[in-house]
């Protein structure tokens, strides 16, 4: 058997075909070369090929919403990347660099379509080794990529603070204005005019209705400071959300400008070995 076909025999990707189905699969293969250092492929790079790491080693990473490089993977001999652009004909989910000199062998989407073609059994092989590796990748990393502040703040309150929200929310009412504007004029006028068959149970200077307010505006204001202190609360994951987001499309720009430079280059790079090859 040749030796990439022994090769396709390490990769997990390519276990499950026999002998046969690896030895025409080889034929389809490209030998490509990186050096120490060399970028293989960037993030949101499009892409329709996989690279099977043939000696070498590689570097699987993405930059978090902070900035921070996350390494995923670490790829050598016998390992593959890029799978994802394969299949689907995607973007690229993440940036890879190799670390040392690497030897690969890639594989594009319309060699893969040719070999399928003439082994469509295959097909299943490739979908199970894909999904126990996408399945490994999602328990390796989960996270969420925005909140919703109302979901963080709403769905958590007690039924104390609730109360303190919809009391809170009365207070500062049309409605709560013009009930006590009633209950103090019935309170006034019943305690300062004597009608007949009505005692007046709290006389002038209405230090029952003092008192009354007395509680009133204790009780209330503690309600109101309950409100204000969980709103401030809510304020905060506002901001920490908006910062995230503020955060993410700063890097987005960043990494917007990174790939203009990357593509500024590869562009004079061609422009400058055209001219030389128009002076020979």
């Amino acid at each position: 058997m040749k030796p990439d076909a022994e090769l396709l025999k390490e990769v997990s990707l390519f276990q499950f075909l026999d002998d046969q189905e690896r030895a025409e699969l080889a034929d389809q293969l490209e030998l490509v070369r990186f050096r120490a250092g060399q970028t293989i492929f960037q993030i949101s790079d499009p892409g329709d090929s996989l690279y099977l790491i043939r000696s070498g080693e590689v570097e699987v990473f993405f930059k978090n919403h902070t900035g921070e490089r996350i390494v995923l993977e670490v790829v050598t001999g016998g390992g593959f990347i890029g799978e994802l652009s394969l299949l689907d004909h995607g973007a690229r989910s993440a940036s890879v660099v190799a670390t040392q000199d690497t030897e690969t062998l890639r594989l594009n989407r319309s060699h893969l379509e040719k070999f399928l073609m003439l082994r469509p059994q295959a097909a299943m092989d490739l979908l199970t080794a894909m999904g126990r590796r996408l399945r490994a990748s999602s328990e390796r990393l989960r996270q969420t990529a925005t909140r919703n502040v109302n979901e963080e703040t709403e769905d958590k309150r007690s039924r104390v603070q609730k109360a303190a929200d919809w009391i809170a929310e009365f207070a500062g009412s049309i409605t709560f204005l013009l009930i006590h504007v009633v209950w103090f004029t019935v309170w006034v006028v019943i305690n300062s005019v004597k009608l007949p068959g009505i005692p007046q149970f709290d006389p002038f200077p209405f230090g029952f209705l003092t008192l009354a307010v007395s509680l009133e505006a204790i009780f209330l204001s503690v309600f109101v400071l309950l409100s204000q202190n969980r709103q401030a609360a809510k304020d905060r994951v506002r901001s920490d959300i908006e910062y995230d987001v503020n955060l993410k499309a700063e890097l987005e720009i960043v990494q917007l400008h990174e790939k203009m430079d990357r593509l500024t280059g590869d562009v004079l790079r061609q422009l400058e070995q055209i001219q030389q090859a128009t002076r020979k």
